[in-house]
């Protein structure tokens, strides 16, 4: 399985395309505006098919460029229940936008909740609930591929912003701690934003977490 970080949107929100050109199928995490245009050369040249959306959480930056994916490549999507508010009525985020910024709804094709666990693209993948940034926030944990993708939970050498509605940094503290501070150290950790890191590196120097 291939890994392809693809950063975009306003303000370059990660999305990461897991492509299987073995088996012609691809899963994309999360859609940040524009994303379109950015996977759908990797999708020809691996010659894949793009079958689902999975949201980490419902911030606009995440689901910003959702309803084109799903319009052109008629993709299923999954989020968590949570987040449903976000994601299927956008309009409650517009305080929040950036000028200029327009959001379609998205209907979520299935939920997700913790402890989760089906096989995607030929590899095995656990749902792990990390709320605290936002309710519905989950990441999704690929044991074969030694890989986290966590949304904005946590951040190489910081954490998601807990001044939100529905954030907490309790809440938070307590989700990195138990749901992803809990995988093997080696696992590397693909965050929303900015570079990816690990498991290990974050225990033990992040400065906002205490493992």
């Amino acid at each position: 399985m291939n890994i392809h970080i693809v950063p975009a949107g306003p303000i370059q929100t990660n999305a990461y395309l897991l492509t299987a050109p073995d088996r012609g199928e691809a899963v994309l995490i999360d859609a940040p505006g524009g994303i379109w245009d950015r996977i759908a050369p990797i999708l020809k040249k691996e010659k894949c098919t793009l079958c689902e959306i999975w949201l980490t959480h419902g911030h606009w930056d995440h689901t910003q460029g959702g309803a084109e994916v799903v319009a052109a490549a008629h993709a299923r999507v999954r989020a968590h229940r949570a987040d449903q508010v976000l994601i299927e009525s956008p309009e409650v985020m517009e305080r929040y936008l950036i000028p200029g910024i327009r959001l379609n709804p998205l209907r979520i094709d299935e939920f997700v909740e913790q402890g989760q666990r089906w096989t995607a693209i030929g590899q095995p993948v656990e749902v792990r609930h990390v709320p605290g940034h936002c309710p519905g926030n989950v990441a999704f944990y690929f044991a074969g591929l030694k890989a986290v993708f966590v949304g904005d939970a946590l951040f190489h050498g910081s954490i998601g912003r807990t001044d939100l509605p529905g954030g907490s940094f309790e809440i938070l503290d307590r989700s990195i701690r138990e749901q992803i501070f809990t995988l093997p150290d080696d696992t590397v950790v693909y965050p929303g934003h900015g570079p990816e890191t690990t498991v290990c590196v974050e225990r033990e120097t992040n400065p906002y977490v205490h493992g």
